[in-house]
């Protein structure tokens, strides 16, 4: 019985092994990525010293341009259905925030950052000083509606219109938080990530955001696996989830004045739609959206849908 169960253990390690070695996935350069990732009319802008991938489209005469902010482990990418429909009209930025997608780790005045929501809301900032945007709209998914939100209330004299998507903010209880992420915010176990990222986990996230996992295709989960290995980045996630408090600075909400659309995929099991319906019951004179069959990342699940309450809310005709 004994050697039975020595040599089962002994085959149980090796195929562990086996798994393990399968799934290494070391850092990449970010040189490696920019070919697929960032093809015109992608720009890496230096911003306080810290080397910034963003995309900045649509007419600069405009004067109230739209900065749309993406979510944890996601890219500006996420914004691409809805810049199609809006540059038209009006000057769309989108960029990486620090830790995600090609702009990397926090780097430059911000090095030894926490990636707190107002770590970011301050760079934010900076990234249009840079760009010479005093006014403009913002808009969030996920973590870049927390910034948003927070962008709004350090300088509100800036912020024409908020617009909060499926955003963080009040403290909630998730249904199904992602796999990688959990992993995240366990100590010592999180740094196996840097060097052992299988695919199927990446999946896994993706699939948990969707309201319809059957629009997720290969593609998509190849751009959110491969620019999680962008050097540095799954460090700098283990970093944010360390310091993530959900609901941190919530009750600074009420004070917020700017006009505010809030939209919600009611199918969203990362942040649910009560959460959605406090920011609408808070905020003064603010309008809630809601897709019934959409998740955590309406914008990207559904961008042609989605986009119409946004033309709306701009004062554009529809698309």
């Amino acid at each position: 019985m004994l050697s039975w169960l020595v040599r089962a253990i002994g085959v149980l390690l090796l195929l562990t092994a086996i798994a393990l070695a399968m799934s290494r996935a070391p850092d990449r350069p970010v040189d490696s990525l920019v070919a697929r990732w960032a093809p015109p009319p992608s720009d890496f802008v230096e911003v306080q010293g810290q080397l910034v991938h963003l995309r900045d489209e649509g007419p600069r005469e405009d004067a109230l341009p739209v900065l749309l902010l993406h979510g944890t482990s996601a890219s500006l990418h996420t914004w691409e259905g809805w810049v199609k429909s809006l540059r038209r009209e009006r000057r769309v930025v989108t960029l990486d925030l620090p830790a995600f997608g090609l702009t990397g780790p926090f780097t430059g005045r911000y090095a030894g950052s926490a990636y707190t929501g107002d770590d970011y809301a301050r760079f934010v900032l900076d990234v249009m000083d840079r760009l010479k945007i005093d006014r403009f709209v913002v808009g969030g998914n996920s973590l870049g509606g927390d910034i948003a939100w927070r962008v709004a209330l350090l300088a509100p004299q800036r912020v024409h219109q908020l617009v909060l998507v499926d955003a963080a903010g009040p403290a909630f209880v998730p249904e199904h938080f992602p796999l990688g992420w959990r992993i995240a915010r366990v100590p010592v176990v999180n740094r196996v990530l840097e060097w052992v990222l299988p695919r199927s986990i990446v999946a896994e996230g993706v699939a948990a955001v969707y309201g319809d996992p059957s629009r997720i295709t290969p593609e998509l989960v190849d751009r959110y696996f491969e620019l999680t290995l962008r050097e540095g980045n799954r460090r700098a996630l283990v970093e944010r989830m360390r310091h993530w408090r959900p609901g941190e600075g919530a009750e600074r909400i009420a004070s917020i004045r700017t006009p505010t659309l809030v939209i919600w995929g009611r199918r969203d099991r990362l942040i649910p739609l009560s959460v959605g319906e406090e920011f609408g019951r808070t905020i003064p004179g603010s309008r809630l959206v809601i897709f019934d069959d959409l998740g955590h990342v309406p914008q990207e699940e559904d961008p042609a849908r989605t986009v119409k309450p946004v033309r709306a809310f701009l004062g554009l005709p529809p698309a």
